[in-house]
């Protein structure tokens, strides 16, 4: 299946959840896409809640099912709790850390940084988005990319950053210092129902 390219909107109200992490998805209408939206809120079977909160996450970072699927079977082989090590896995992915240093302002718009070509990690050009970075990997925007427009909005559009990230904005330059803990990671997620979902 190709990745969804449509409205974040509509995905973050069939999902019930800010895909953006901004809220502004579910300001004016909180309820499901579709003509009788606000009349369909039908209760969700164990299931019905398992599916929503894999889709809730697999959206938030962009993935399509294969991707998702094949990142959560690394984890599993993780030493550790597989919930975590699953966090940790998508956390680690270079767009969503260009997303995360400011480079971009949604995880849409970092992926697309990254397939252009702006990107490097410790000096060498890298444009496939689920590239895994590791700990003490630095990423940074290419010399003739210094002055991007998008870039240099994002940049100065974002107020902080995790804690386990560090980032020059002179050199438009950040560390990935180590791996995020659980409580770094979106607490409106609920894991232990994904993997149950994989498990069932």
């Amino acid at each position: 299946m190709a990745r969804y390219t449509g409205p974040a909107y509509k995905k973050a109200r069939r999902v019930g959840f800010s895909l953006l992490e901004t809220g502004k998805e579910l300001a004016r209408k909180p309820f499901v896409p579709g003509m009788h939206g606000h009349k369909r809120q039908k209760k969700k079977t164990e299931y019905g809640l398992q599916l929503n909160e894999k889709q809730k996450l697999r959206l938030l970072y962009g993935l399509n099912e294969r991707q998702f699927r094949n990142l959560f079977e690394d984890a599993v082989k993780m030493k550790g709790i597989t919930g975590d090590n699953f966090f940790k896995l998508l956390e680690s992915r270079l767009d969503n850390l260009v997303y995360r240093l400011g480079l971009a302002k949604t995880r849409r718009a970092a992926r697309q940084v990254v397939n252009h070509g702006h990107i490097t990690v410790n000096g060498k050009k890298v444009d496939i988005p689920s590239y895994r970075v590791k700990p003490g990997d630095v990423i940074k925007v290419k010399e003739n990319s210094m002055n991007h427009p998008a870039i240099k909005e994002a940049v100065e559009a974002t107020l902080n950053r995790p804690s386990y990230l560090t980032f020059d904005e002179n050199k438009l330059e950040g560390t990935y210092v180590r791996l995020p803990e659980r409580s770094e990671c979106n607490p409106e997620i609920n894991e232990s129902l994904i993997v149950e979902f994989y498990n069932r």
